[in-house]
């Protein structure tokens, strides 16, 4: 039917001389006006949860309706072939709303061959993370090592260290193999100085020069120059302020400056003008606020501000921006922080910015591809406790916002971001015992 104005030129007059409409005209409206059936809501399908902690997004089912009438299209003069016609157009129309974009989600994977924590995770230059060392359920640190896949999602033996050891540093230099340094012998008991190098190409390790001091729960810093500073830590006796260099040119360990506090359980961060920040701590039985600033230039240690919290087992995590987010970890009193604070290289302070949903302790924290950080697991007042939820910092207005739960329960586990973006949650413990299993983050 043509529906233009033009079709509408015949009608002079829609009422009788009564005041009624046409007969032709009341007949078309009632056909107008009467219910139009609409579609039933389709009902949206029920989704298994097949994988621990995935959260399905709801799915929703919309139905949009549009009745459109086009007014009257012609009255004539009251014969049949001329009677009014009064013509409604219905739309109905089900719309199936599109599904939000999946959150970000936990998912496992692969397990690796033991059981672990307080161990290292280091991602090679291939794409592989090699996993080393740390405490295994049988109350001994761990000689062994494995390589995981992110192609494949499984974990496989690699080559053994020379000795066991746990609360350890691994450092991928820059031509590629991984330093391990120091670290408790295979009873927990005796802090170590021997170090070996991992070379990805063999598969096998080697030993390389040993410290000058013994000294596991330390940090290691591969500066700009390709050396690396091991700062800090215990040596079986005393927290120590000692530090000293690696030369992967020589393979050995000089003495460098110390640093104004003995400390361990510390952090150190690479700045983007080549210094070290060292933050927080445990100086002797207290955590400390402090915080000094190591130049490779002259070798020495200078103070910086304080943090605005003592903290020790916090985490430290340079952002796109230049400032170094400090997250977490335990006070003066032994108590789980849920508190954060930035440091500013350009002012040599810290200040304040948004804190946790969780207060946590020797959790993971990894700088994603997108600049926002991702926080898991930890404790949150007890090395045997464990947490499953994680959140992400987002720097741009300073806030932490919960994001999905790990499958498990962990703490003193390692986090390393893969080469496509996601991260590998590897091992840790929940309680007692240590865990094998890993998952992976997808932002």
């Amino acid at each position: 039917m043509d529906n233009s104005s033009e079709s509408r030129s015949s009608c002079d007059n829609p009422l009788t001389s009564a005041g009624n409409h046409c007969p032709d005209c009341v007949g078309n409206l009632a056909a107008l006006v009467a219910p139009t059936p609409v579609p039933a809501p389709v009902a949206a399908p029920a989704r298994a949860r097949t994988i621990p902690g995935l959260r399905p997004a709801a799915i929703r089912v919309g139905l949009a309706g549009l009745l459109t009438a086009v007014a009257f299209a012609g009255c004539g003069g009251g014969s049949p072939a001329s009677s009014p016609t009064l013509t409604a157009v219905v739309h109905a129309t089900v719309t199936a709303a599109k599904p939000s974009p999946a959150p970000a989600e936990f998912s496992p994977t692969g397990s690796m061959a033991d059981a672990r924590g307080r161990h290292t995770a280091t991602l090679l230059q291939d794409g592989l993370v090699l996993i080393a060392g740390g405490y295994g359920n049988s109350d001994t640190s761990l000689a062994s090592a494995e390589l995981y896949d992110p192609a494949t999602g499984k974990f496989s033996p690699t080559g053994s260290m020379a000795h066991g050891r746990a609360y350890h540093t691994a450092t991928r230099l820059s031509d590629g193999r991984v330093l391990i340094v120091g670290g408790l012998d295979p009873l927990g008991e005796k802090p170590v100085a021997v170090a070996e190098l991992y070379d990805p190409a063999t598969g096998t390790f080697s030993p390389t020069g040993s410290m000058v001091t013994a000294r596991g729960n330390h940090t290691a810093t591969l500066l700009s120059d390709g050396r690396v500073l091991i700062a800090g830590g215990d040596d079986g006796s005393a927290t120590l302020a000692s530090t000293e260099l690696y030369d992967p040119a020589t393979g050995e360990f000089t003495p460098t400056g110390s640093m104004t506090t003995a400390r361990e359980d510390h952090t150190a961060t690479l700045l983007p003008d080549g210094r070290v920040l060292v933050a927080g701590g445990l100086g002797g039985l207290m955590a400390s606020a402090s915080a000094e600033l190591y130049g490779p230039a002259t070798g020495t240690f200078s103070p910086t501000g304080s943090m605005t919290t003592a903290r020790r087992s916090q985490s430290a995590t340079l952002l796109a921006n230049g400032l170094v987010l400090i997250a977490g970890g335990m006070d003066a009193h032994s108590n789980g922080l849920a508190s954060a604070e930035l440091y500013d290289n350009q002012t040599g302070t810290f200040r304040g910015t948004g804190s946790m949903t969780t207060a946590r302790a020797w959790h993971s924290a990894t700088a994603l591809s997108d600049g926002r950080v991702l926080i898991a697991g930890g404790g949150d007042s007890s090395l045997f406790s464990g947490l499953d939820s994680a959140e992400l910092y987002e720097p741009a207005n300073g806030t932490f916002t919960a994001t999905g739960s790990m499958g498990t329960a962990r703490n003193v586990q390692t986090a390393t971001l893969l080469s496509d973006g996601r991260v590998l949650i590897a091992g840790g413990s929940g309680g007692v015992d240590y865990s094998a299993s890993a998952e992976l983050y997808q932002p």
